[in-house]
């Protein structure tokens, strides 16, 4: 027999299941939970991670998220859905979420307890997203509006707080472009087919008629017109040939097979022909030791095949030129007020540090010299004796000072509120403390410019829409503190992620190859980068296009490089967020406010495993 287990919420987590399971109506869906981003697929319902405390909160997004899945798994086919599915992306990023909103609106008719648990994930992911105190319709995607206003249209219902906040900002453009469309919808919503054709005329309305593609209603089903072809030509045929029908059916099957086999050979002939002459053309063409004219040089040193559609919109810019002096001086003191209470536990931590640093830095001096700090030591000699000449000491250089330090923190949305606060002050103590030790200290950051692909997005959208286009987004790359700049000039600038609107998507490889790239270039003997992050890889425009995996592959690859050539030291923290599954030497943690003893154990073990103060030692 087992031994129960003593965690509290390992209970609620089977009762969630089993609860899961019954309203989804399919006994065999797997159900996780996890501190990855929740997902559902046909097999497995992937559910937010619900720790020990099992504070209200988690617990309310759990039960959201159950519910909104299971909703899904039951009253969505997927066969009706992909039928009226739309060719263009916008078009089908609105008909997707029209798609969940129907079936969580049903659900909520029929069973009022899911309405309230979808309601609290609903609100949760608008406060995460910063939609309480958005103040134009730029900050909200449209097709999430249009979700919401589904949601409380068919149900009657008011929204939650941030998610109402949210909807106002597009409601009056919704019903301006609508029109009648939205007549009588609660009479459309049991019927997916029904439905589909309303959320096409809806798109319609919005503007977006042009990527809808052909009326999936006025497209006879193939099948069924070839087995009409083929009825009719039976009952053409007379009736004499009826005997010799399946011999000469199986000949002419039997010399289609040859031909395309045939057919097939020559083909592959003429390809491998095709091959070879594009092979002897560039070693033709292409000098001696070098890569074709024409190949072009790739975006990542570690994965050859990621590609980015454009770099032409990416920036790479210093904190200060991203709000005026005054500014940063306000969200610097807006910092320091929110974390207040944190600041003694934060700077017991740092002196704890310091303390292990200072302790690794072995003075030693030579004595007698000509020249450099008076040996205050020796003057009895020279009182005794006013012949005796001055003596004089210098500090020998030691190998522990040739360090450099870079912190790269994501900028992500996800990190907004408390996160980033901490994360922010964090930093900011650490550079200080490093720089009483003489430790070269950088502190970047990452996100993206906009949301859902900004310029690079729109640029892909005029040039045609091609498959594949890689990464599709405009990358910031933000640099709040340069190696060699003194603490006391880059302070103002942490405030920098106070700044509403600055955190928005997360693209993970490309920011640690830039990080890494810039230690690259130090001069320092050792360095040291340091990652914190709170989730996978996440950009919407990109993985909307490309394979689902495209920018976490990506990053696996960048850390395997980094790892491999041993150049840089890597380390990272995972806020919520597993991250040692990417990193070898990784931590993860569940609160925000544990980041400061992570950021100093991580830091000082890096240290204590510093080679060559071992072999100082062993010398």
């Amino acid at each position: 027999m087992s031994k129960p287990s003593d965690n509290p919420a390992d209970q609620f987590k089977k009762a969630l299941s089993e609860a899961t399971r019954a309203l989804a109506n399919q006994a065999d869906l797997e159900v996780a939970y996890s501190i990855d981003p929740p997902g559902l697929t046909n097999e497995i319902a992937r559910l937010p991670q619900v720790s020990r405390r099992m504070t209200r909160a988690e617990v309310m997004l759990a039960r959201g998220t159950a519910d909104a899945y299971a909703l899904r798994t039951r009253f969505h086919d997927a066969d009706v859905h992909n039928r009226y599915m739309p060719n263009g992306v916008e078009a089908r990023e609105i008909y997707e979420v029209m798609a969940t909103a129907r079936c969580e609106a049903v659900g909520a008719r029929a069973m009022p307890g899911t309405a309230g648990n979808i309601e609290a994930k609903l609100e949760a992911e608008a406060l995460a997203l910063g939609y309480d105190q958005v103040s134009s319709y730029k900050e909200v995607p449209m097709a999430t509006a249009l979700s919401y206003y589904l949601r409380q249209i068919a149900t009657g219902r008011d929204m939650p707080p941030a998610v109402n906040h949210a909807l106002e900002q597009w409601k009056t453009t919704i019903e301006e472009r609508s029109g009648n469309t939205f007549e009588n919808i609660a009479d459309k919503m049991t019927d997916q087919a029904d439905f589909a054709r309303f959320a096409r005329q809806l798109i319609d309305d919005l503007g977006y008629g042009d990527q809808l593609g052909e009326d999936p209603d006025e497209i006879p089903p193939e099948d069924d017109s070839t087995e009409a072809e083929s009825e009719e030509q039976e009952q053409d045929e007379p009736d004499a040939d009826a005997g010799d029908s399946d011999s000469d059916e199986q000949e002419q099957q039997e010399q289609a097979a040859e031909g395309e086999e045939a057919l097939d050979q020559q083909q592959a002939q003429m390809s491998a022909d095709e091959d070879q002459e594009l092979s002897d053309a560039q070693e033709v063409d292409a000098p001696d030791g070098e890569p074709p004219v024409d190949q072009p040089n790739p975006v990542s040193d570690a994965d050859p095949n990621y590609s980015v559609f454009t770099t032409e919109f990416d920036e790479e810019i210093a904190a200060e030129d991203l709000a005026e002096a005054a500014e940063l001086e306000r969200l610097r003191t807006y910092l320091d007020q929110q974390l207040e209470p944190l600041k003694g536990a934060v700077s017991r931590l740092a002196n704890k540090l310091q303390r292990r640093l200072q302790a690794q830095q072995n003075r030693s001096w030579s004595f007698d010299m000509e020249e450099g700090i008076l040996d205050a030591g020796r003057l009895a000699r020279v009182i005794s004796n006013p012949t005796t000449p001055l003596s004089f000491k210098v500090e020998q250089d030691t190998e522990f000072r040739d360090t450099v330090v870079t912190i790269l923190l994501d900028n992500s949305g996800s990190m907004r509120g408390r996160p980033i606060s901490i994360a922010a002050i964090c930093a900011d103590v650490l550079a200080r403390t490093l720089e009483r030790c003489q430790v070269k200290c950088e502190i970047l950051g990452f996100t993206t410019r906009a949301w859902k692909g900004g310029q690079s997005r729109e640029s892909w959208l005029q040039q045609g829409r091609a498959e594949a286009p890689g990464r599709l987004n405009d990358l910031r790359h933000i640099i709040y503190k340069s190696a060699d700049a003194p603490w006391r000039r880059a302070r103002p600038n942490l405030g920098l992620m106070m700044k509403e609107g600055l955190l928005k998507e997360n693209i993970d490889g490309e920011a640690l190859e830039w990080a890494h790239k810039r230690l690259m270039a130090r001069p320092e003997a050792r360095r040291i980068l340091m990652v914190i992050s709170d989730g996978a890889p996440v950009d919407d425009s990109t993985l909307s296009i490309n394979s689902a995996s495209y920018l976490e592959k990506h990053l696996r690859d960048v850390i395997a490089m980094i790892e491999k050539r041993r150049a840089v030291e890597l380390s990272a923290i995972g806020i919520g967020h597993d991250v040692t599954r990417y990193y070898e030497r990784a931590v993860t943690i569940t609160d925000a406010e544990q980041l400061a003893g992570a950021i100093t154990e991580q830091l000082a073990a890096l240290f204590d495993n510093d080679p060559r103060a071992n072999r100082r030692k062993a010398g």
